[in-house]
C-alpha cells in the first residue's frame, strides 16, 4: 500500500472516530439534560470542544504522514539498474539479449540466445546454474507461438517442463515469468499466428497462478515508440522501463 492510500485510510479512520466521539458526547449531553435540568449551553460547549480536539488530532496525523512521505522520497533508491540486478538474472531470447547488447545489464545478469524457445534450453539452464542468482526472470514465448502454431496447451506443457527442470537445477533461485510482449499491429497483420498472443498470455498467467509463480505483466509497458522497424524487438530506451518493472515486482 502506498503512502497516499495510507493517508486516505488514516484520514477516513480518524474522521469516523471524530464522528463517533461527537455522537457519544451528544448522547451523553442529551442524557444529562434528561436526567436533570441544566443549561443546554453546557452540552453544546462539550460538543464543540470535542470537535476541535478531534480536528487537531487529524491535522497532526496528516502532517506526520506528509513528513514521512517526504523523507521516503528523499531516500529514493539511487542504485543503477546494474546494481539492482546484481543478484538477479534475465533469461530468454533475442529480446532479452538487448539488455547486454545495449549495456543495460551486466553479462552476469543475462542468459539469452537469439531464436531461443522453450525447447533445447539445457545450455542456458547450465549457464544459469553457474551464475546461481537469487532471482531469475524468464522471458520466452515469441518464438514459441510460431513453433507451436497457435497450440496454447502445447506451449504451456513446454513451459511447465522448463520450470520443473529449473527447480531441479537451481532450487534456491526464485522464478518470475514475464508475459509475452505484444507486437505491433502491422506485425500482427503480417503474421496471423500473433493474433493468438493474448490467449498465450492468459494461459501463461493461469499457469503461474496454479504453480504459485509470480507473473510479470508487461503488456501496458509497450508503445509504438519503443518498437524497432520489425515491430517485434525494442529500442534501447525500452530496456530500463522493462527492468524497472521486473525490479518492482520482485522487490529487488
Amino acid at each position: 500500500m502506498d503512502n497516499k492510500s495510507k493517508r486516505i485510510m488514516v484520514i477516513a479512520g480518524l474522521a469516523l472516530a471524530a464522528v463517533l466521539t461527537v455522537v457519544i458526547i451528544s448522547v451523553e449531553a442529551v442524557g444529562s439534560l434528561t436526567r436533570k435540568k441544566v443549561d443546554t449551553s453546557e452540552g453544546l460547549e462539550l460538543i464543540k470542544q470535542a470537535e476541535a480536539a478531534e480536528v487537531t488530532v487529524i491535522e497532526t496525523k496528516i502532517q506526520n504522514l506528509e513528513e514521512q512521505e517526504k523523507k521516503e522520497a528523499e531516500a529514493e533508491d539511487t542504485r543503477s539498474i546494474k546494481e539492482i540486478f546484481a543478484t538477479a538474472a534475465v533469461m530468454g531470447d533475442s529480446i532479452t539479449a538487448g539488455f547486454t547488447e545495449y549495456d543495460i545489464l551486466n553479462a552476469s545478469s543475462v542468459v539469452a540466445e537469439i531464436g531461443a524457445g522453450l525447447e533445447g534450453l539445457e545450455g542456458q539452464i547450465g549457464k544459469l546454474k553457474e551464475l546461481n542468482p537469487q532471482v531469475v526472470f524468464l522471458s520466452y514465448g515469441m518464438n514459441d507461438i510460431l513453433s507451436t502454431q497457435g497450440d496454447v496447451d502445447a506451449f504451456i506443457d513446454k513451459y511447465k517442463s522448463v520450470i520443473k527442470q529449473m527447480q531441479k537445477e537451481v532450487p534456491n533461485t526464485k522464478i518470475f515469468i514475464n508475459s509475452i510482449f505484444p507486437v505491433s499491429q502491422q506485425e500482427r497483420e503480417r503474421e496471423p499466428l500473433f493474433q493468438e498472443l493474448d490467449a498465450y498470455n492468459e494461459a501463461l498467467r493461469e499457469m503461474c497462478d496454479r504453480q504459485q509463480i509470480a507473473y510479470v505483466d508487461n503488456t501496458e509497458l509497450v508503445s509504438d515508440r519503443y518498437y524497432e522497424e520489425d515491430g517485434v524487438h525494442f529500442k534501447p530506451d525500452f530496456y530500463p522501463v522493462w527492468a524497472k518493472r521486473m525490479a518492482e515486482v520482485a522487490s529487488l
